[in-house]
Parts: structure tokens; C-alpha cells; sequence
């Protein structure tokens, strides 16, 4: 149980991760945030592959493609723009 649990949460890092890749500019979110959007995008991905094509499958493409909508939303979200997140008083200006 223990094992399965941390296993997922590394499956939700490395698909967050690869969504923050996607989306160019810097990106204050932490691994937890990561790890949580790639959670969130791997289980929204797993519903849709079920009901989708009715079979149990994981699909990677699709929970990067959703992954990346959660990014590019929390950035919108933040006030960001699409390419970058949003420039508050920081050395990126």
C-alpha cells in the first residue's frame, strides 16, 4: 500500500513535470504542485480513457495533454500570460 502510494505520487512528478516542460517561462510551482497537477491529469486522463474507448489503460499522452491544461489554468488563473506566469517585482522582468 505504502509502495503503491509512492510510486503514484512519482508518476505524478515525472507527468507534471513533463506538463511544466511544455509551457515555456519560468514556473514558481513546487514539487508538491507538480506532483499534484500530474496526479490530477493522470486520474482526468484515466476517466476519459475509460469512458472513451471502454478499457482500462493508461494512456501517457493524454495525462500530459491534461497535465498541461492544469498548468496552463493555474497560470491563467495566477494572472499569467500563456507562455509565462505572471512578473511580480521579480528579477525576471
Amino acid at each position: 500500500m505504502v509502495l503503491e502510494i509512492i510510486v503514484l505520487i512519482l508518476i505524478g512528478l515525472v507527468i507534471g513535470g513533463l506538463a511544466r516542460l511544455v509551457l515555456p517561462g519560468p514556473d514558481p510551482m513546487g514539487l508538491l504542485a507538480t506532483a499534484g497537477v500530474g496526479l490530477a491529469g493522470s486520474l482526468i486522463s484515466g476517466l476519459i480513457v475509460r469512458l472513451a474507448f471502454h478499457r482500462v489503460g493508461w494512456s501517457f499522452l493524454i495525462a500530459l495533454l491534461v497535465s498541461t491544461g492544469i498548468v496552463w489554468l493555474i497560470r491563467r488563473a495566477r494572472g499569467g500570460r500563456v507562455g509565462s506566469p505572471p512578473m511580480r517585482g521579480t528579477r525576471y522582468r
